[in-house]
């Protein structure tokens, strides 16, 4: 049986993650109240429950206040650390008066953001850094650098990125000691793009498919560990209103409901599974903080597994809205 690439780099781990994005409160500067605490705690609580060990941060997640929240739930339960898997994210600085949202892989912001996730989560290192999104200056012998240093000092153990195609991945690695374990990409039942772009080889059709090609190929090759956020995509079918949604999305979202019924589990565990059915062995990052949403995921694991060909293939197809080529 296949094994997660996690799994090959030596970090054991659970095959869903849960996103801590929305912990801390609104994205502004208002004071993490005991509310906030209260209501991550239950949602850890929840992943906890049904196996969930990894968790998934970044640095500008509500201003870093998903980052303290987290830490205090930590410091709380001094036994918790070494029991699960923290990943972090850095990279986006946010704008202001003066200066636009950009990204920044200098090596000066990667350590100085590092030390911030440090301090806010209230431990000594990082299973995993990412680096969020692309910058168009990077030099990745200052990425090296960065990431040298962070390993020498213990303060991470491992490396990746979050959304890039395969060349970036590999200008990056040519000037790194070790490679990179970890992509983090938008992928889920209704964002079919990963597949269509296999797909649609030879076919006018692939012309506007936006996903990077040969990417999810080059990531299973290099045991890179493709992660999915939004793998519920918002919900849309797992019960949440379709009134504006197209009819491939209602039709979808009806077959979804009709197979959790007759397999005697939830929508969310065959949307998950559907994605976690791909032989790259795909990671979810389930971002809620709703504790009965991160349970209702509890088997998604053994509906990929259970889950046939033709069911597979039958919930991409009504997605897709049109039949393959």
């Amino acid at each position: 049986m296949r094994i997660m690439p996690l799994e090959k780099r030596g970090i054991s781990t659970s095959r869903l993650i849960l996103g801590c994005m929305p912990f801390g409160g609104e994205w502004n500067d208002a004071p993490i109240t005991q509310e906030h605490v209260l209501q991550a705690e239950k949602a850890v609580d929840a992943a906890l429950s049904i196996g969930i060990s990894m968790f998934d941060h970044a640095d500008i997640y509500t201003r870093g206040k998903a980052e303290q929240t987290f830490g205090r739930i930590l410091q709380a339960r001094p036994g918790m650390r070494e029991q699960i898997v923290i990943q972090s994210k850095c990279g986006i600085r946010f704008g202001n008066e003066d200066v636009p949202g950009r990204f920044d892989f200098s090596k000066e912001h990667i350590l100085e953001s590092v030390n911030g996730i440090l301090q806010r989560l209230g431990t000594d290192y990082l299973d995993v850094l990412l680096l969020h999104r692309p910058d168009p200056l990077v030099e990745p012998d200052e990425v090296a650098e960065a990431f040298g240093k962070l390993k020498s000092t213990g303060k991470v153990r491992y490396f990746g990125v979050s959304n890039m195609n395969a060349a970036q991945i590999r200008f990056l690695e040519q000037a790194l000691p070790e490679p990179l374990v970890v992509n983090q990409l938008e992928l889920s039942l209704e964002r079919l793009d990963f597949l269509d772009q296999g797909v649609h080889v030879n076919q006018k059709a692939g012309t506007s498919v936006g996903f990077s090609e040969g990417l999810m190929e080059y990531c299973q090759l290099s045991h890179i560990q493709i992660q999915a956020w939004g793998p519920l995509a918002q919900g849309k079918f797992s019960g949440r209103p379709l009134e504006d949604q197209p009819e491939n999305i209602r039709a979808t979202a009806a077959l979804v409901q009709q197979m959790a019924h007759d397999k005697g589990t939830t929508p969310e565990a065959i949307v998950l599974g559907w994605l976690m059915r791909h032989p790259a062995k795909i990671q979810p990052v389930i971002g809620t903080i709703n504790p009965e949403r991160i349970r209702a995921c509890r088997d998604a694991e053994s509906q990929s597994r259970m889950m046939t060909r033709d069911e597979w293939y039958k919930l991409y197809v009504s997605s897709r809205g049109v039949n393959l080529p």
